[in-house]
């Protein structure tokens, strides 16, 4: 429970349930697609910076106490966005939260796959963490629009407050899933592995975190736009969340028994499809379909990384595997929320930005493909 209350903490809260608030702080600033875009493209680079310190962080604290630090960072953001009004200071808070979500999931990661890999029996473990970037969403979807449908938009940082209450909850359950001594794995410093074998597969996953991240940030302001009332609003986040949930149950037998990077071909595909559907039609039956695949499938491409990553590497390099994974991943989401605002921007509507995001994860898709498993290094 621990382990995934702090992927929930990480990134169903601090990170993707801006989406939720973006709207109305859009109507209450006075903010462009373009704004609205940057707080989640900071939020990445903070999140990138949490991924390249997470191996240090490991080493130094242990990764249970690294993914601790991470998670009380995304707690403190959250609280200091229910008082900013300023879009450079709440950049600032959304970059620690980024720092915060990066070496939480970074080091909960290791934690899970770690205790897995004692046990194949514990394989289930790694699902469910995974899973709790769901969870998270699913919760701030059912919290969130019903905070800023009885304020109205400037109730956005109720809606803020909302979420950092839900967050401190769950962060009494980390102890829950503190691990043994053993599984924390030693501190010593491990030699370098050669990750350039996994190039194509970074370069791919770069692709996936511009393309998944422009839907995550801007779906909810797409189905507004479409004329959508809160019920509506609420359902599609909810939908995602859920989907995110029943993810490794979903795609568990393709992550055991694919290799190379065909699980994550696959599962961008889906996304890509998933994405195009909001691009299609506005209708509310089309908006859900899209909601319940893309929220079934977005961390499975994450776990499909993970999976790639043990199956390749040795124990003592994983730390290393999927930082690297993480790090290309932020560099995508770096890219994505920004370029998909100027775009909606400067074409007065949001199907560029739609058909943006479709595309990128067409490209991660087939240049996932192309990357084969190597043979394990020493």
């Amino acid at each position: 429970m621990g382990l995934a209350s702090a992927a929930a903490i990480g990134l169903g809260i601090s990170r993707f349930a801006y989406a939720l608030i973006l709207p109305a702080m859009q109507a209450d600033l006075g903010w462009s697609f373009s704004t609205a875009g940057w707080l989640n493209t900071t939020n990445a680079l903070g999140y990138l910076a949490g991924a390249l310190l997470a191996g240090r962080a490991n080493r130094s604290f242990g990764p249970f106490d690294a993914m601790r630090i991470g998670v009380w960072a995304c707690i403190a953001s959250l609280g200091l966005c229910i008082l900013l009004r300023d879009p450079l200071l709440l950049n600032l808070a959304r970059i620690l939260a980024g720092i915060g979500a990066g070496l939480a999931f970074v080091a909960g990661g290791v934690l899970a796959a770690r205790i897995a890999a004692r046990d194949e029996a514990n394989a289930i473990l790694l699902g469910l963490f995974y899973a709790g970037p769901g969870f998270g969403i699913a919760v701030s979807g059912l919290t969130v629009p019903m905070a800023l449908a009885a304020g109205g938009n400037d109730a956005w940082p109720i809606a803020w407050g909302v979420l950092a209450l839900a967050a401190i909850l769950l962060a009494f359950t980390l102890r829950l899933g503190r691990p043994d001594e053993d599984e924390q794995g030693s501190a010593v410093p491990r030699p370098r592995p050669r990750l350039g074998v996994m190039a194509t597969m970074l370069f791919a996953y770069a692709l996936y975190g511009a393309g998944y991240i422009g839907y995550m940030t801007f779906v909810i302001a797409w189905v507004r736009e479409g004329g959508a009332g809160i019920a509506l609003q609420s359902a599609t986040w909810v939908l995602i969340g859920i989907g995110a949930m029943t993810s490794p149950w979903i795609w568990g037998r393709a992550m055991q028994k694919t290799r190379n990077g065909t699980a994550f071909s696959m599962a961008t595909l889906v996304l890509a499809f998933a994405s195009s559907l909001v691009a299609l039609s506005q209708t509310s039956i089309v908006l859900l379909v899209s909601a319940a695949l893309f929220g079934a499938t977005f961390l499975a491409v994450v776990t499909s990384t993970t999976a790639f990553v043990r199956r390749n590497l040795p124990i003592e390099h994983w730390t290393a595997g999927i930082g690297a994974m993480t790090v290309a991943f932020g560099i995508g989401q770096i890219l994505g929320p920004v370029g998909v605002g100027v775009l909606t921007d400067l074409t007065g509507g949001v199907s560029a930005g739609q058909w943006s995001s479709t595309l990128l994860l067409c490209l991660a898709s087939l240049i996932g493909f192309m990357q084969r498993d190597f043979a394990r290094q020493g």
